[in-house]
C-alpha cells in the first residue's frame, strides 16, 4: 500500500472514530492513538527516512496535512465536549429563585469597640466631648506633670515601655495611661471649663496573663470648672452607671490613692447579674469593681493652667476590657487581642 493510501486511510478511519467520542476520557484516548508519541501519524512520519530524497519532500508535506487536519478536528470536539458540561453543569446548578435568599458573610464591630461606642454616647449626652491623645508620650507628660516626682514609688506601680533615645534627650515612651491627655487637654482649654472623654490604647510592660495584657484600652473623663465638687463626680458615676449596667445600679466609692487625684476612690457597681444579692462573678458581695477616680489634684490642676485656688475638676478612668469581662463574664482578656473569629462573633 502506497504512502498516500496510508494517509487516506487514517484520516477516514480517524474522523470516524472522533464523530463517535462523547467524553474527555475517549477523546484522550484517540488523541493517543492517532497524535501521540506512538500515534499512527507520528509512526508514518518515522517512516518518510525510507522514501527516496526526491519522494521526501512531499511525502512530508502530505503527513503534516493530515497532522494539521486532525488536530483541527480534536480541537473542534474538545471545545464541544466542554461546552456540554458547562450547559449541564448550569442544568442542574440552576439557582432557585423561590428559596430565600443568603445573608452574605459580614464582618462584626469588636466587643471592646461596641463599649467604647456606648461610653461615647453615655458621656457625649453629659455634655463630654471626646478628645484623641498620643500614644508615644514624654515621661513628664505621663508621670511628672501628673504628680508622679522621679522617685515616686507609684511609679513602680506601672512597669513601662521606654524608646531608645539619643543621651540627654527627653524620655519618650508608650504611654501607661490615657492620663497624659489630661494635660494636654487643660492647657489647651485653659482657663476656660471643660469636659472631656479620653479614650484610646495603653502599654504597660507586664506579662500576659488571663488578668493582663500588654496592650490595653482606657477611657477616662476629665471634668474642670469652678465649684465642682465630689457630689458632681458621684452624680456622673451614677448616671453613666445606669446606663451601662441597667437602671436601679448604684455606685459604691472606696478610699483609694492615685497620685493625680485627691481624694482618691475605687469605684464599685452593684452585681448587674445578681442585683447586689451576691453570686459567682461579684465573689458573693454583691459589688463589682469598675475602676479609680477622684477630685483632680491641686499640683495637676496647676500644671495644666488653672489656678487651684479657683477651679476645681474631677477624673476617672476605666477600662472596656474589663467592663466587658464583667459585663459577659470573660474569664480571660486574651480573648480580646486573639482575633479568634468565635469570641467576635458571638457579640455581634
Amino acid at each position: 500500500m502506497s504512502l498516500q493510501e496510508d494517509l487516506v486511510q487514517i484520516e477516514h478511519q480517524a474522523q470516524c472514530e472522533l464523530e463517535a467520542v462523547t467524553t474527555t476520557e475517549t477523546l484522550a484516548q484517540w488523541k493517543s492513538a492517532y497524535l501521540g508519541k506512538s500515534g499512527a501519524v507520528t509512526r508514518l512520519s518515522r517512516g518518510l527516512g525510507d522514501l527516496s530524497p526526491e519522494e521526501r519532500p512531499e511525502a512530508g508535506r502530505c503527513v503534516n496535512a493530515l497532522r494539521d487536519t486532525l488536530e483541527t478536528a480534536f480541537a473542534a470536539v474538545e471545545e464541544h465536549i466542554k461546552a456540554a458540561a458547562r450547559t449541564a453543569t448550569l442544568s442542574t446548578d440552576r439557582v432557585d429563585i423561590t428559596l430565600s435568599g443568603r445573608l452574605p458573610a459580614v464582618g462584626r464591630m469588636h466587643l471592646t469597640n461596641q463599649v467604647l461606642q456606648k461610653v461615647y454616647a453615655i458621656f457625649a449626652e453629659m455634655g463630654f466631648q471626646i478628645w484623641e491623645s498620643r500614644e508615644v508620650e514624654l515621661d513628664d507628660y505621663n508621670f511628672g506633670l501628673l504628680n508622679f516626682p522621679p522617685e515616686h514609688p507609684a511609679r513602680d506601680m506601672q512597669d513601662t515601655f521606654y524608646l531608645e533615645m539619643p543621651e540627654h534627650a527627653p524620655k519618650v515612651l508608650l504611654r501607661t495611661h490615657t492620663s497624659p491627655g489630661q494635660i494636654h487637654a487643660m492647657r489647651y482649654y485653659a482657663p476656660r471649663p471643660l469636659r472631656i472623654l479620653l479614650p484610646g490604647k495603653c502599654y504597660r510592660n507586664e506579662q500576659i496573663t488571663a488578668r493582663s495584657e500588654v496592650m490595653f484600652h482606657q477611657f477616662e473623663f476629665l471634668a474642670v470648672g469652678r465649684t465642682i465638687t465630689m457630689g458632681d463626680l458621684k452624680g456622673t458615676l451614677s448616671t453613666f452607671a445606669e446606663r451601662m449596667f441597667g437602671k436601679g445600679t448604684k455606685v459604691r466609692l472606696r478610699a483609694s490613692f492615685f497620685p493625680f487625684t485627691e481624694p482618691s476612690a475605687e469605684m464599685d457597681v452593684t452585681c448587674y447579674l445578681c442585683s447586689g444579692k451576691g453570686c459567682r462573678i461579684c465573689k458573693y458581695t454583691g459589688w463589682l469593681e469598675i475602676g479609680g477616680c477622684g477630685m483632680v489634684h491641686p499640683n495637676v490642676l496647676r500644671n495644666g493652667g488653672y489656678d487651684p485656688e479657683e477651679f476645681s475638676g474631677f477624673a476617672g478612668g476605666f477600662g472596656p476590657e474589663r467592663i466587658s469581662m464583667s459585663k459577659y463574664s470573660i474569664d480571660d482578656i486574651r480573648w480580646f487581642n486573639s482575633g479568634d473569629l468565635r469570641f467576635i462573633e458571638q457579640f455581634g
